[in-house]
């Protein structure tokens, strides 16, 4: 890039964020909660979930409403809550303080302390869900506000979660402005009524979305956290700050938004991130599991390291992940109902991958996980702890052989994936055992479903069974039978249509990352090795 056009700008971006970094300095360490909306056939029942939730280490969850049976249930767990108002009750509670008074008095005092309310958010994306009722909007957060004052609940602070298209012109960040329609009646007395109260601008920020529509302008790896080349960095021309990732890009415009506005100490709590994990192929080629694990574990590492952003590197907003179950009850197109980390009957979708987490969202209820090939992994790497897996660590990996079932397809990966398996089952799932100097990674998709259907219809091939399958379990002397099953009050539908992509889409990432020819010299080394 060229010289700054702008110096004096990058000059007072960075001064008069000086007044939040400081006041956030002492501010409590971010955490990441977990949604939980309940447009789910065969719910847990509440006892099953606040069970759910304590064995997956989860802190902090949101709900939609104020659920008298999970608050109770939740007691004496440890876990915060910060409970939602629907939209169809801002009507009431904007237009009548008494109405506000009775809300407190029925869903917060009889819980709280026992079940911690950790914020109260009041209706969900109300400026583009119900826009009729908006005049009604800062009256019930006042209402609430003063309700929970009087019953020397202050602490508690009220919001209401925003969809980050009240933002215009967000890339780069240092050009974003609030919707002028919005900025004069209802943004600049919102802002005043947050800082005034100490409670946070709620944002529900979505770079899937954000890479959907922008078809092809935001490299995929920038949406995922995962590193890119520094040409492909997103470079701010007013500010020179680089941008890694498009969660902080999206925070950071939030935070310019504000200041123009004159508010510099309001912060960014994100009660909504995720990433879906099933989809339309055609519209939604990109709502995979493997990307959903990968954005979600991503997000959590990017937050418990206290990244900050870019504009504000030591202030890092907390987050809430979308979303605890698979809705799968929800209308609208297929990923509507798949951004769960777990279906109804509390089996995990996906595993996360996030070492450090202290057990955060780690927690396997089904036993049914598997080891494979890490997305993005260097081939020379996979090389070295295939041959010593089936080498030293002495996997069975007689299946990868010429001609044996799990011989195609034939390259690295797919026959390091067997071999880990192999050595990961053996070890009886020992914790360290899918690891391979970080090539490795463990996962709840079923990799013999997955070469199967690959390859069924191009060769001969379609009967490879990984030694931790299902198939396996049930044929395998000696081995358990295990099955999963795919078993409220919704948010706004975030709705995108008529989004077509004609890049190659990556549905394989996990199987197939390099293809390549394993050299006859290898084949003979396994050979030799079995």
């Amino acid at each position: 890039m060229g010289a700054n056009p702008f110096p004096f700008l990058a000059l007072l971006l960075f001064f008069r964020s000086l007044p939040a970094v400081a006041a956030a300095a002492g501010a409590e360490q971010p955490f990441v909660g977990v949604n939980m909306g309940t447009d789910v056939s065969n719910l847990l029942p509440p006892a099953d979930l606040a069970a759910l939730i304590e064995a997956q280490q989860i802190k902090h969850v949101r709900l939609y409403d104020a659920d008298p049976g999970i608050l109770s249930a939740l007691a004496g767990a440890g876990v915060s809550v910060a409970v939602g108002v629907p939209n169809n009750q801002l009507l009431a509670l904007g237009s009548s303080p008494a109405t506000a008074a009775a809300w407190v008095a029925r869903h917060v005092l009889p819980f709280h302390p026992d079940t911690p309310i950790s914020a109260v958010a009041v209706g969900d994306e109300v400026p583009t869900a119900l826009p009729s009722v908006l005049p009604l909007l800062l009256p019930a957060l006042r209402s609430l506000s003063a309700a929970l004052a009087a019953a020397n609940l202050s602490s508690i602070p009220v919001s209401t979660p925003l969809p980050f298209s009240v933002i215009l012109d967000p890339f780069p960040p240092s050009q974003a402005y609030f919707n002028q329609s919005l900025a004069n009646g209802f943004l600049t007395p919102l802002l005043r009524f947050l800082n005034d109260t100490a409670a946070p601008l709620m944002l529900n920020l979505y770079p899937y979305y954000a890479f959907m529509q922008g078809r092809g302008a935001i490299p995929l790896d920038n949406a995922l956290f995962k590193p890119l080349r520094p040409a492909l960095e997103e470079v701010d021309p007013n500010t020179l700050l680089h941008y890694t990732n498009v969660l902080d890009a999206m925070i950071d415009a939030a935070y310019v938004a504000m200041r123009n506005l004159n508010f510099t100490s309001v912060p960014v709590l994100i009660t909504e991130t995720g990433w879906p994990a099933n989809g339309s192929r055609r519209d939604e080629p990109y709502a995979t599991r493997e990307l959903a694990s990968t954005y979600n574990s991503n997000v959590i590492r990017h937050v418990l390291d206290r990244a900050g952003t870019p504009l504000r590197p030591e202030v890092t907003p907390s987050v809430f992940i979308y979303e605890l179950f698979d809705e799968d009850l929800r209308p609208g197109p297929a990923s509507e109902a798949s951004w769960g980390l777990f279906y109804g009957n509390g089996t995990p979708v996906y595993l996360l991958h996030v070492a450090g987490a202290g057990g955060f969202l780690a927690n396997d209820t089904t036993d049914r996980t598997y080891c494979v090939a890490a997305e993005g992994a260097d081939r020379r790497g996979l090389q070295a702890a295939l041959d010593w897996a089936c080498g030293p660590g002495r996997a069975n990996c007689s299946e990868i052989q010429p001609g044996e079932s799990c011989y195609a397809p034939n390259d690295v990966t797919s026959h390091a994936s067997y071999a880990f398996d192999s050595y990961f089952q053996k070890e009886g799932k020992a914790a360290g055992s899918c690891y391979f100097q970080g090539v490795a990674m463990v996962t709840t998709t079923d990799p013999s479903e997955s070469i199967n259907l690959l390859f069924s219809s191009i060769t001969s091939h379609g009967d490879c069974i990984f030694p931790g399958s299902k198939q396996m379990n049930v044929t395998g002397a000696g081995m358990n039978t295990t099955q999963t099953s795919k078993a409220g009050i919704p948010s706004a539908l975030r709705l995108r249509t008529g989004i077509e992509h004609d890049h190659i889409i990556p549905m394989i990432l996990s199987i197939i990352l390099v293809v390549s020819t394993l050299s006859w010299n290898h084949v003979l080394i396994l050979a030799a090795m079995n």
